[in-house]
């Protein structure tokens, strides 16, 4: 099965709307909304669940959403799947504004692994979330975008630096300040006065506010495209890991048997995910906890489950192709991979692996394996960090793609098709088809 220009459409909308992670749960719940999930807040009782669809928020940039088919009080085992809502990036610091030599620039910090070199010589907006008041009146917190280039980091010319094409090296400080206007003052103008007059433009309700606190990201306003002679490839950035989100959220909702089945996007993964929203912390535990009081029924719960941590895979680079393990070289549109490392950086084990393995058969789309090779360190995602944390089987896969990291990554047009084939067959299997089976002794 090919993807339709539908499913490409959507991909390309819902990634284009979610600059930052807290616009890809905005985005998210726009979805989940429209095919009635209630929201539950944590501050509030929630009492017995009983059927229906459900989502949770937790610090604007992580969620949790589910249905349930059956009271949680049956025991019934949940299908589960996550992914992460953030990128690696350029995050605009608390006291950013500099003036030199006419020049306004905007200081920012390094979020996450990001791949520097790229970010120059782009078209750079702003977007994030803002704390604001007005007067002495209650705190608010918005979206914001700019939504148009206002700023850009310029490469320093050839003719001042011979050597750049073959020892270029970048200081995070000194060579990563983009410039956002010129001035003819003697200082520069009040970061906070401007955010205040974009968010009064974008939302009138915030007239007259005062900027408290922000946290605000760059991205590159150019945005996704179809590439390559026939249209086989997709480019573009937060490719990691919205697509995966994308994918998570649609086969929640399309989803169609009447099984229990959860998400879960958590943000600050690319940081290490030691936050109250990110994988290391109690967020999915506590609504887990919630979902299941009795403690003894949720561990009978979690035992019968699976969970598939979806995050992007390296796909062999044909200029590069000595970086990856010789027999393990997963190609661009041949459909997801299965991520196995012997140190437990994935939580993929030969049970788990052979049920997406079934998953994807019954899907009928391809399936492929990735493996790091021994004398380079291997990355890691939400996947061991929640199989630790809850005790649940788990499996880690995504789709493989090129510049990981990078402003603008690529994939094959067909992957994130064939992976939203394979988690909606996932989240319709019968329960006996998900549980991890026990050697008999």
């Amino acid at each position: 099965m090919t993807p339709t220009s539908d499913y490409l459409d959507d991909l390309f909308s819902y990634i284009n709307q979610a600059p930052t992670s807290y616009h890809a749960v905005a985005s998210s719940v726009n979805i989940l909304s429209g095919q009635r999930f209630q929201r539950l807040h944590e501050g509030e009782a929630w009492g017995t669940l009983g059927p229906g669809s459900y989502f949770v928020i937790r610090n604007d940039a992580s969620l949790v959403a589910f249905t349930l088919a059956h009271s949680s009080q049956s025991g019934r085992p949940l299908r589960m799947a996550g992914a992460h809502t953030d990128s690696p990036g350029l995050k605009i610091k608390p006291n950013p504004m500099q003036l030199r030599h006419g020049s306004v620039q905007i200081g920012v910090e390094i979020y996450g692994g990001a791949l520097l070199a790229p970010w120059f010589d782009r078209n750079l907006s702003i977007a994030g979330r803002v704390s604001w008041c007005r007067n002495s009146g209650p705190l608010h917190c918005s979206l914001i975008d700019f939504q148009r280039p206002v700023a850009t980091i310029p490469s320093l010319a050839i003719h001042l630096d011979r050597e750049v094409n073959s020892k270029r090296s970048i200081d995070k400080q000194t060579d990563l300040v983009p410039l956002l206007m010129l001035s003819g003052e003697s200082s520069p103008p009040d970061f906070h006065t401007l955010l205040a007059s974009e968010l009064s433009r974008q939302d009138p309700t915030a007239a007259d506010a005062t900027i408290l606190a922000f946290d605000l990201f760059l991205y590159d306003t150019q945005p996704l495209c179809r590439v390559g002679l026939n249209n086989e490839l997709i480019t573009g950035s937060r490719l990691d890991n919205l697509l995966s989100c994308h994918a998570l959220v649609q086969a929640l909702v399309q989803a169609e048997t009447q099984q229990n089945r959860l998400i879960v996007l958590n943000d600050h993964e690319e940081v290490g995910s030691v936050s109250t929203a990110g994988a290391q912390g109690p967020f999915l535990k506590s609504v887990l906890e919630r979902i299941y009081p009795d403690s003894a029924l949720r561990q009978r719960a979690i035992a019968g489950s699976l969970f598939v941590s979806v995050d992007n895979a390296h796909a062999v680079h044909p200029n590069f192709a000595g970086k990856h393990d010789p027999d393990h070289l997963p190609l661009l549109n041949r459909g997801p991979v299965i991520k196995m490392n012997a140190n437990q950086r994935y939580a993929t084990n030969a049970l788990t692996a052979a049920l997406f393995r079934q998953f994807c058969t019954n899907a009928k789309v391809p399936c492929q394996q990735f493996v790091m090779r021994n004398d380079l360190a291997c990355g890691s995602t939400i996947g061991p960090l929640t199989a630790a944390e809850i005790g649940v089987p788990t499996v880690d896969v995504g789709v493989p793609q090129l510049a990981m990291h990078s402003i603008r990554e690529t994939v094959g047009h067909l992957d994130g098709w064939y992976l939203l084939q394979a988690m909606a067959t996932f989240f319709s299997e019968e329960d006996e088809r998900i549980r991890c089976p026990e050697i008999a002794l």
